[in-house]
């Protein structure tokens, strides 16, 4: 998966749980341009920025290592 399929899940979950993006940056703790960007799948996000926009969604993230 790459960031703008992640970003695609970010805005296509806070739109349907009708929250703004401003309402969202907040109660993550994440900037606003940041969570635009996100959004956008642009630039290269901190993991913990993810999980914590993602925990907010009520979303859950699976990452599989390989040996």
């Amino acid at each position: 998966m790459n960031t703008k399929e992640i970003g695609i899940i970010i805005k296509e979950r806070r739109q349907s749980l009708k929250v703004k993006q401003l309402e969202l940056s907040e109660l993550a703790g994440v900037g606003i341009n940041t969570l635009v960007a996100i959004e956008r799948g642009q630039g290269n996000p901190k993991l913990k920025t993810l999980l914590s926009i993602l925990d907010t969604l009520g979303l859950q993230v699976n990452i599989k290592l390989k040996d």
